[in-house]
């Protein structure tokens, strides 16, 4: 494992992280205008050396990738609350994007700080979260960050739920 900053990271989550931040629009239905928001990338930093990029689309996917190459990919094919949260987190992000700054660079974050991506027609834009001490009077970073509590809420919620699956089938 190479370490970036103070996460170490596999080659193959580094790979997967750049595909989905460069995942194309036209891989969507629809009329999007260049601004309107259709996926969201966020690192979310975790103790013990743990770094996880949940990846939303405005479709409903919903993924987690782990620094040390691990994944958790395919709940919203089975779990229709999965893809509901997912979709409200990516359609409510239009609101932060005034908030944004277009960006090239993908780094990952320092610290405890989450990095937040949003993924547009007219290119990528990021802001940053520090969790737990998001103003008040900063109403569109508190409602993406509450909808993606939600949507890592679901996202266990499925894990649970497959493995508890698997163990019955193993039964």
């Amino acid at each position: 494992m190479a370490t970036v900053d103070r996460y170490p990271v596999t080659q193959k989550y580094l790979m997967t992280r750049n595909q989905a931040l460069n995942f194309p629009i036209s891989f969507f239905k629809g009329n999007f205008r260049k601004n309107d928001v259709y996926g969201i990338v966020i690192d979310i930093p975790m103790p013990n050396n743990v770094l996880t990029s949940m990846v939303c689309f405005i479709n409903g996917a919903a993924n987690l990738y782990f620094n040390n190459g691990g994944e958790y990919t395919g709940a919203s094919q089975k779990y229709r609350s999965l893809v509901q949260a997912a979709h409200n987190l990516v359609a409510a992000s239009n609101t932060l994007l005034p908030k944004c700054e277009k960006t090239t660079k993908f780094d990952l974050p320092r610290g405890r700080v989450h990095n937040v991506f949003l993924l547009t027609k007219s290119g990528v834009y990021r802001t940053e979260f520090a969790p737990g001490i998001i103003p008040e009077n900063e109403i569109e970073k508190r409602t993406v960050y509450v909808l993606y509590q939600k949507v890592l809420s679901e996202l266990r919620s499925c894990q649970l739920k497959d493995e508890l699956a698997n163990r019955k089938g193993n039964n």
